[in-house]
């Protein structure tokens, strides 16, 4: 942002205020284009936008990354930030809950240019629908092939529609319990 630039400005090039309740895939687009600067600006990479309606309401998660690791002072100082442009962005009557959160070691994958990034890991994968009769996968990142995403497990290779991801992460050594 440039420092003349006025918040009405800053809003239209945001494409102004949106709500929460919007199609979520447009929400999560426009949340990108506000916060992936601001994580640059601090050193840090943003990762994945979450946006999910849960018990208590809509939570919006930020996963953060910086080469030396990220601190709960990196966590705390872009939460204060993105706090403060959504409350000029979004909305006033959408409630949610910002979470700031570490990528971690079990690393979501959120943009195309990740599985090329870490082929060679091991990663897990959750699909829309299913693929060879399977929605869950886990195996070795071979990276990206056109529109798929190739996996091979037990020496078989797979191509998965990247489209129909639903959930991606890098594995540690010691594997991940849970889905």
């Amino acid at each position: 942002m440039r420092p003349t630039e006025t918040p009405a400005e800053k809003k239209s090039q945001a494409g102004g205020v949106f709500r929460l309740s919007e199609n979520n895939e447009t929400v999560i687009e426009t949340i990108w284009r506000l916060v992936e600067p601001v994580c640059e600006a601090e050193g840090m990479e943003l990762v994945l936008v979450e946006l999910q309606r849960e018990r208590n309401g809509r939570v919006l998660r930020l996963y953060i990354d910086k080469e030396d690791g990220v601190s709960v002072d990196d966590c705390a100082r872009i939460s204060r930030q993105v706090d403060a442009i959504l409350d000029v962005y979004c909305d006033a009557s959408n409630a949610y809950t910002l979470e700031v959160s570490s990528a971690g070691i079990n690393r979501p994958l959120g943009r195309r240019r990740d599985f090329d990034r870490f082929k060679g890991s091991i990663v897990r994968l959750r699909l829309r629908a299913p693929v060879d009769g399977r929605r869950n996968f886990k195996g070795r990142l071979l990276g990206l092939a056109g529109e798929s995403v190739r996996i091979e497990i037990d020496n078989r290779e797979f191509a998965v529609p990247y489209t129909g991801i639903t959930k991606a992460q890098l594995v540690n050594d010691d594997g991940v319990k849970g889905w």
